[in-house]
């Protein structure tokens, strides 16, 4: 337990900064919003957090709809009605559907960084215990995050395209930044230098391309996309080694060739799902 509380200091100390660059202001701001009380206004406060706590509802309630309306409005209204609420509160998610998708995602990702900081804390107690390699552990929680779209997969190709138009793509890019550290850092990552940048950037394109994968994947218990993912790890650990160990690197300048087409093709990858692939 001592380990682990120094390392979640540390992480509060040194890690969030490099979050605070990492992602979104609008998330960022939203959060620091939620984090900050003022004592003046403690009445308006309440009533924010009253407003958001019906909204979170709402939302969860209309995830059982999504499979008939998709995510959208209505889907929304089902989900009020569901629960006692008139369907026109729908009103209260300006941005519709991308409310609830924004909602999904964030639940998600909050249910696995739960579940990873429980695992943290059980191998924290148990030093005797078998530790996984960090590219086990990495592989199991990109498998558990996905898994968790399973059961939407015919329908999540129109929460992609959602989150991907102009307005969205701020909110989408700091939930998938935000997955990816979580992952890293209940992986065993606790560097504080350029490495927490490169590890995300990388993880971040494997778990996008394995998303898009898994989406036509109609093999039994989606086990080709599980094989797709654990590859895409391997490459990723081979292409470290290749560019970090001494003995076993090429010259300099095939090593920078190599390290160009891969940096090249992630930025590619994710600018692409992301909906950013205008020119400038």
């Amino acid at each position: 337990m001592a380990v682990y509380n120094f390392f979640q200091v540390r992480r509060c100390l040194s890690v969030n900064c490099f979050r605070s660059l990492w992602t979104s202001r609008a998330l960022l701001s939203e959060q620091s919003k939620n984090a900050s009380t003022d004592e003046t206004s403690s009445n308006s406060e309440s009533e924010e957090d009253y407003e958001k706590n019906i909204k979170s509802k709402i939302l969860s309630a209309s995830l059982k709809f999504v499979h008939d309306y998709g995510w959208s409005q209505q889907a929304i209204s089902a989900g009020a009605e569901s629960i006692g609420y008139p369907g026109v509160v729908h009103g209260m998610f300006r941005n519709g559907g991308a409310d609830l998708v924004q909602h999904f995602y964030s639940s998600c990702n909050q249910e696995l960084s739960k579940k990873l900081k429980n695992k943290a804390l059980a191998i924290d107690a148990d030093p005797e215990r078998a530790k996984k390699t960090p590219e086990v552990q990495v592989r199991e929680a990109v498998e558990d995050r996905l898994r968790m779209l399973v059961p939407y997969k015919k329908s999540w190709p129109q929460a992609m395209a959602l989150m991907a138009l102009p307005p969205n793509v701020p909110t989408s890019l700091a939930n998938l930044l935000t997955l990816v550290d979580d992952i890293c850092y209940y992986s065993g990552d606790r560097s504080v230098d350029f490495n927490w940048y490169t590890r995300r950037v990388v993880l971040a394109g494997i778990y996008k391309t394995t998303e898009l994968y898994l989406l036509q994947d109609s093999s039994e218990d989606q086990k080709q996309t599980w094989k797709f993912l654990e590859r895409r790890i391997e490459d990723a650990v081979q292409l470290r080694r290749v560019l970090s160990i001494p003995g076993d690197m090429p010259p300099p300048d095939q090593a920078f060739s190599k390290a160009s087409e891969a940096a090249s093709a992630a930025f590619t990858t994710a600018r692409n799902i992301l909906g950013l692939n205008w020119n400038r």
